[in-house]
């Protein structure tokens, strides 16, 4: 068995009255900042250890891991609150251990679970960054300008999973055999093709301790009359984002707004204005038969999404720095750590990027 936990990080569990939490620390002596780590869908907090390890030293780094990823509780996920058992699991873990305000930062669906936290608790929130976040409109469903493409927004949600990659997720294979294996979409997707790293092991572990089912992941699944057929249901993580229950445009309102790094990487197979993770956009490549074509079912523009968001953002009075990694997928804190790093530490103390 692979030992995911690496020298210099410690494990605890937190226990709170929503759950029993996994956390990972870096702890500091001095504790000048707090750094809160969220990741993202079939991951866990292990995914964050190396950056955690890089930052300075009167940095205290956790790193929480959701309901039903890691070593966390699995409870079941109510996806008719969006993404809210998620980042209530979190505020009840920064209220558990009276951190106050932190430096927040989250990761692909991690990044949806920290603009809910800024939307329902902004006084948590020292400053906010965003990895490869999903668009605030959710995903998939939604035209440019956030509408929704039809009322109960199908293809989106818990039906679209590919049903072998979660029967691999929940047999624990390690193997890089079938490209559904959790092994070969974290080299396919998660990052950017060619990318290699010393800690894949533990990164496949980390993808495997993802609770699966209809309470869990994938969640489950409704009907639908429009194409591809079906609607998200109303349990589950993917129905979690789903543009019907998750919308965090929102935070332009804020009459306090945090200074936002967004961080992504031009190769990125799953956040993207043409994202094949988008049944839409499969539909359009002629992958999913059937597709109605532009006007009907147009591919998510989640990035162009974002960026309008963050503009107006900054319109009512915020800042934001967006920074786009070149030779990089889904992960930027993984394929160009120093970089990241460099970018994080300016934005925990207020500097240029």
């Amino acid at each position: 068995m692979t030992d995911t936990l690496l020298p210099g990080i410690a494990a605890t569990t937190v226990t709170t009255p929503r759950y029993s939490a996994a956390v990972l620390e870096r702890p500091s002596a001095s504790a000048a900042a707090t750094v809160l780590f969220v990741h993202g869908n079939v991951s866990s907090s292990l995914f964050w250890q190396p950056l955690m390890l890089s930052l300075p030293p009167e940095v205290r780094a956790l790193a929480v891991d959701l309901r039903g990823f890691g070593g966390s509780q699995t409870l079941p996920v109510d996806a008719t609150r969006g993404v809210r058992d998620f980042s209530d699991d979190v505020i009840s873990v920064i209220d558990g251990l009276a951190l106050g305000a932190v430096h927040l930062v989250g990761w692909s669906m991690g990044g949806g679970v920290a603009m809910q936290l800024l939307r329902d608790r902004p006084e948590l929130v020292s400053t906010l960054t965003l990895v490869s976040p999903v668009s605030p409109f959710g995903f998939g469903g939604t035209a440019a300008d956030g509408r929704l493409l039809n009322a109960d927004a199908s293809g989106t949600g818990g039906g679209g999973a590919n049903p072998d990659f979660v029967a691999r997720l929940a047999a624990g294979d390690r193997s890089e055999d079938a490209p559904t294996s959790p092994r070969a979409v974290y080299r396919s997707s998660y990052v950017a093709p060619g990318f290699h790293s010393e800690f894949e092991d533990i990164w496949v572990e980390s993808m495997l301790t993802t609770a699966t089912g209809p309470d869990n992941y994938p969640g489950d699944a409704g009907a639908s009359e429009h194409w591809p057929g079906f609607a998200p249901g109303g349990r589950g993580v993917l129905n979690t984002m789903a543009p019907t229950v998750f919308n965090t445009s929102d935070i332009v309102d804020l009459p306090s707004k945090p200074p936002i790094l967004w961080v992504r990487g031009a190769q990125d197979a799953i956040v993207a204005d043409g994202s094949f993770f988008d049944l839409n956009q499969l539909g359009q490549a002629g992958i999913i038969p059937d597709w109605p074509g532009e006007e009907v079912a147009p591919p998510q523009p989640m990035v162009s999404q974002t960026r309008a968001v963050l503009d107006r953002y900054t319109e009512n009075g915020g800042a934001y720095t967006e920074l786009v990694f070149e030779n990089c997928g889904h992960s930027a804190h993984l394929e160009h750590p120093d970089r990241f790093r460099d970018a994080l530490v300016a934005q925990l103390a207020g500097g240029a990027l």
